[in-house]
């Protein structure tokens, strides 16, 4: 499973994106608002990796963004109808993550049987907060302290996205 837009090709995780995605999942910039730490070594960023794969067997929800077939990030379904978004700093500010999501979110409506999206973000995460608004989710709650890394406790602000009434 392959989704493409006009920069884009979304595809599934191979073993040959261990480097481009260390070098995200170890960049503190990157990392900031994630729900871990940056990764201090190949071997975490490999697990990752590892699991992403397999879980691409069992349901290809969950894509590697790439520009001229170099990961950049990733985004979609990652757990339940959980979705998500990352992507390296050095592409920020592009419309990408836009591009991208607006090309998953049908794919999953086509593909689950989910009645709802939901996101997390951190309130301070301003972009992301504003992309989820732009792709139509609506802030359905807030917690706090609901992550901590490295010592420090972060709050999470939630949204949801019903599926469109004409694919129920």
């Amino acid at each position: 499973m392959i989704l493409a837009t006009k920069r884009l090709i979304l595809r599934e995780p191979r073993p040959d994106d261990l480097e481009p995605m260390f070098e995200v999942f170890s960049d503190p910039k990157a990392m900031r608002y994630w729900s871990t730490a940056p990764h201090e070594t190949r071997e975490v960023t490999k697990e990752v990796l590892d699991r992403r794969i397999a879980r691409w067997q069992e349901a290809p929800l969950t894509f590697q963004i790439t520009i001229n077939d170099t990961y950049i990030g990733n985004c979609g379904n990652f757990q339940d109808n959980e979705v998500g978004f990352m992507l390296s700093p050095e592409y920020w500010r592009q419309g990408i993550l836009t591009e991208a999501m607006t090309v998953v979110i049908p794919h999953l409506w086509n593909v689950t049987d989910h009645d709802h999206l939901m996101a997390d973000a951190d309130p301070n995460n301003a972009a992301s907060c504003a992309l989820l608004r732009k792709l139509g989710f609506h802030e359905t709650h807030r917690a706090e302290k609901t992550f901590f890394i490295n010592g420090i406790w972060s709050d999470s602000v939630y949204f949801a996205l019903n599926r469109p009434t004409d694919l129920r």
